[in-house]
């Protein structure tokens, strides 16, 4: 049998894919991180499914339960939020299965940068402006970042900046970006992309810690940083000028 690793989207229940709603639909067991993942969707498992919820367990725990699964004959919906390629904890969990013997296969997600961007109608890369987005944590006391990925010098890009994962460390943010992007860099902070409780903070990057700290964001953020959140005057992309070549074979 085989393990679905499925993006459950950034929040909103029906951000979830037509085909991640329709692979969830067919499991008979759904591991789902209760803490991030909408307990709405759930609704879409079958009636007589085994849902286990995975905030209180470990990789080894969850590695057993996905391995039990599969040897009792049963698919498995591995449920995570946004998207399972960024900051989701996956590779591990497919390095444990690849280990065992167990397949697998991964079900895209809207990623929660997406929804931000949706949240804030942004456009991420505008044409002259920038065309090129970061995605990036800082370290804390989780994982240590790899050398040459500190906010430093990813800075020196000048770049779009994207961090999942640090609201609770904007001043650090903001310090080290200020060199790079300067105060009146425009940046926003969304929170709980997508879902009712969403709350969007506008402002440039000397404002945004203290936005962000009197709203009492800690958590389920992202923010981000970059010339493209606030740019108006750009000139528009090839893609539909009129003097594009349209019709070579």
């Amino acid at each position: 049998m085989t393990v679905y690793f499925i993006g459950a989207g950034p929040g909103a229940a029906d951000l979830i894919t037509v085909r991640g709603a329709r692979t969830l639909a067919a499991c008979q067991v759904c591991l789902y991180a209760g803490s991030l993942v909408p307990r709405e969707l759930l609704a879409e498992c079958p009636p007589d499914a085994r849902l286990v919820d995975t905030a209180q367990l470990d990789l080894d725990e969850i590695t057993a339960e996905l391995v039990r699964a599969h040897e009792e004959g049963h698919d498995v919906a591995r449920l995570h939020s946004g998207d399972p390629s960024v900051f989701s904890a996956v590779a591990e969990q497919m390095r444990r299965l690849d280990a065992a013997g167990v397949p697998y296969e991964v079900v895209p997600g809207v990623p929660a940068f997406a929804a931000a961007a949706a949240s804030l109608k942004r456009e991420l890369t505008v044409p002259t402006v920038g065309q090129t987005v970061i995605l990036t944590r800082v370290a804390h006391r989780a994982t240590a970042m790899p050398e040459g990925e500190d906010l430093a010098t990813l800075g020196r890009s000048g770049a779009l900046i994207v961090l999942h994962l640090a609201a609770r460390y904007v001043d650090r943010v903001v310090d080290e970006l200020l060199p790079h992007y300067g105060a009146d860099c425009p940046a926003a902070v969304v929170a709980y992309a997508s879902r009712p409780d969403e709350l969007v903070i506008r402002g440039t990057l000397d404002e945004i810690a203290g936005k962000v700290k009197e709203a009492g964001v800690l958590r389920t953020a992202v923010i981000m940083v970059g010339r493209t959140l606030g740019a108006e005057q750009f000139r528009d992309s090839h893609l539909y000028s009129p003097e594009r070549e349209r019709h070579v074979c």
